[in-house]
Parts: structure tokens; C-alpha cells; sequence
């Protein structure tokens, strides 16, 4: 009987796009941007032009290594470490040829991440993605990475590893404003977010006991969400305006037309659909079975609520709360236009000023505190669906 041959080894199509994408920004794409000062044009520089000739060699040979496994190495394990290896070395060059463009003392040379750092970024990053994906890890870990890339992150920036980067120049412009405005943008996303579910979750029972209310509720909840949130700013800036000047007792409070007030609003409006929705949709799945047996018990009608239906839809609800939490994280930004604060204010004055690097101060962070509140609460979103009932 003739043996079967083993099978052929197959090239992983995602890693043969992304090892591609990360060997044609180091051959092609510049490596760094530089300026020799804040408002000059910038000149694109590649990987061999701004780091000795032997650093470039090592830093390019590794990209190549870790592009080769991704797409000749089929262990999720293995490419995520390779994924690991690639960010930190990229960023490793990032620094270091900031730090060598930079002539000591000099305050206004700008030295910026070019299309090909990027690039190497973001093709490093969706090959962790893809590999911890293949990993499936469970919630606890899932935070547990997220928490030691945070440390990790947070002893670079400690030890001043990126401090010649143009961003973290404008952030030691910015240090004081950037505190109370990262303070400004958590207050508005969760703040609203908390009028939202303490008003929402009892309209959204009320539309799962009373099925007749059920549409036209969502109905007017999902015209809101048609509406822009600039339209929606700006259409409550005038009744809250007239309501400041009309009532001395609301302008005591804070209220007017621009700032906090119509941006706690509009993103309480924007939020109440998720809520509500899921709200109705995770109690209308629990189990008849449950709700009869819990009835047969004796309980009543406001127990059976409270403790049956409730906890089942649970996980439907939270899972509500995390589009709406990072839904007004994004939206916070925009209220910067009318005087609302948060990380927005950077990226409006970045794009007014037409400096880029003052757009990611405010970009960024926002995209971060985007991204670590969904993995939060979609781990914990696991653990309840997990967890017996």
C-alpha cells in the first residue's frame, strides 16, 4: 500500500498581505517625518536614512523575520509573539531615530511617525489581532493583556522613551490642559451614560410589559439616531440658550446654550436606542419556563422582575451599555465644536493651527479609552453569559 504523502504546508492568505504590506513600507515608504520647527513643510525620510546604516539593517531583517511568520507559521502563539517582537522593534526605531534627528536642547524641531512606520504599526497590530483571535483566551486574560499593555506603555512614556516624538512635544505644551480634559471627556461619556440606562432600563421594561408601546418608542429613538450629532448640537444650543437667559436658576447650574449642557443631551438622546433595545430584546429571551416556574413559587410580579428577568438579560443589557459607552466616547470629541471639552478641543485646534501632531494628541487617547472600555466590558459580558443561571 503506497504511503500518503503528508499535506502540504498552506501560505496564510492574511499574513501573506500583511508580511507583504510591512517589507514594502520598509523598501518604499518613509520612516519619519521631519520639521525643523512646528509650521515648516515636513520632509519624508526612510529607515536607512535616519539610523546608522547596521541599526536600519537589523531593524529591516527583523520585519522580514516576523513577516515571514506570517505567513509561513501556522501557531497562533508563535505569531503573536513574532506580532510582539515586530511593534516593539518598530517602536524601538521610532524613538531612537527621533532622538537622533534631535540636536540636544533644541525645542522646535518636530520629528513624526512617516506613512511607513505606520504602516509597520497597524500591519503588526491586526497580526496580534488575528493571532489572539485564533487564541480565543477567555475574559480574565483578555483584560490581563490589555492591563500589561497599559504598564508596558506607561513605563515608556515614564522613562521618556518617545519624549523627542512631535506628539509627546505638544503634550509637554499641553500637560495641564490635557489632565482636565481627559477628566472633561470621561465625565461627558459615562455621566451620560448613567442618565441614559437610569432612564432607559425602565422604558425599556416598560416596552417588553407593554408590546403596543414597544414601537413607537423605538420608532422616535431611532430618529434621533438619524439625526447628525452637529445638527443635534446646534438644535438644542438655542432652546438651552433661551432657557439660561430666562431662568437665572439654570444658568447658576451651568445650563446654556453652549458647553456641557448640550453636550450631556445630545449624547443622552444618542444613548437611550442602545438601552432601551437591548433592554427589550434580552427580556423578551428570557425562558417563559423560567418566569412561570418563578411565578409557581409564590414570587410576584415585581420579584419576578427583579430577580429573574433582570439577571437573564443581564449580558443583553451590558452589551447595550458598551455600544452607547463607546459610541459617546467618539461622540465627545465632536462636542469640543460647541465648547463641551474633552480630547476634541485638541483635535480642533490641531486642525485649525494645521498641526497634525496636536489632531493625534486628541485622536488618540480618544481611540484608546474607545478600545480598552470595549474590551473591558465585553469580557464582562463573557463572564455573565458564562456564569450559571
Amino acid at each position: 500500500m503506497t504511503p500518503t504523502p503528508p499535506p502540504l504546508h498552506r501560505i496564510d492568505r492574511l499574513g501573506a498581505l500583511l508580511g507583504t504590506a510591512s517589507i514594502a513600507a520598509v523598501a518604499w515608504l518613509p520612516f519619519v517625518t521631519f520639521k525643523a520647527n512646528r509650521i515648516a513643510s515636513g520632509t519624508a525620510r526612510s529607515l536607512f536614512e535616519v539610523l546608522p546604516f547596521g541599526t536600519a539593517l537589523a531593524v529591516a531583517g527583523i520585519v522580514v523575520v516576523v513577516a515571514a511568520a506570517a505567513i509561513g507559521v501556522a501557531s497562533p502563539r508563535s505569531r503573536l509573539a513574532a506580532a510582539i517582537v515586530g511593534i516593539a522593534v518598530v517602536a524601538l526605531a521610532l524613538a531612537a531615530a527621533a532622538a537622533d534627528l534631535t540636536p540636544p536642547g533644541n525645542r522646535l524641531v518636530r520629528v513624526s511617525p512617516g506613512v511607513g512606520c505606520w504602516v509597520l504599526l497597524l500591519v503588526q497590530a491586526l497580526l496580534a489581532t488575528d493571532a489572539l483571535a485564533r487564541l480565543r483566551p477567555g475574559p480574565g486574560l483578555r483584560v490581563l493583556c490589555l492591563a500589561l499593555t497599559g504598564a508596558v506603555l506607561y513605563a515608556a512614556f515614564a522613562l521618556g522613551l518617545f519624549d523627542q516624538l512631535s506628539i509627546m512635544r505638544e503634550y509637554a505644551v499641553n500637560a495641564g490642559t490635557f489632565a482636565r480634559e481627559a477628566r472633561q471627556h470621561v465625565l461627558l461619556a459615562t455621566g451620560s451614560l448613567g442618565a441614559a440606562v437610569l432612564v432607559g432600563l425602565p422604558l425599556g421594561v416598560l416596552c417588553h410589559k407593554v408590546p403596543r408601546l414597544r414601537a413607537a418608542t423605538l420608532q422616535v429613538l431611532n430618529l434621533i439616531q438619524t439625526i447628525p450629532s452637529i445638527a443635534l448640537f446646534g438644535i438644542l444650543m438655542v432652546p438651552l440658550g433661551a432657557l439660561a437667559t430666562a431662568a437665572p436658576w439654570a444658568r447658576e447650574l451651568g445650563v446654556s446654550g453652549i458647553g456641557a449642557a448640550p453636550a450631556v443631551i445630545a449624547l443622552f438622546l444618542y444613548a437611550l436606542l442602545p438601552v432601551v433595545a437591548n433592554a427589550t430584546v434580552g427580556l423578551g429571551r428570557v425562558s417563559p419556563a423560567a418566569v412561570d416556574a418563578a411565578r409557581g413559587m409564590g414570587l410576584t410580579g415585581r420579584q419576578v422582575l427583579t430577580q429573574i428577568e433582570l439577571p437573564l438579560a443581564l449580558p443583553v443589557i451590558v452589551t447595550g451599555i458598551r455600544i452607547v459607552l463607546v459610541q459617546n466616547i467618539g461622540l465627545v470629541t465632536v462636542a469640543a465644536l460647541i465648547g463641551g471639552g474633552g480630547f476634541g478641543t485638541f483635535v480642533f485646534q490641531g486642525v485649525g493651527q494645521t498641526a497634525i501632531d496636536l489632531v493625534l494628541l486628541g485622536a488618540i487617547p480618544t481611540v484608546v479609552l474607545a478600545f480598552s472600555s470595549a474590551v473591558v466590558l465585553d469580557a464582562l459580558v463573557d463572564v455573565m453569559s458564562r456564569a450559571p443561571q
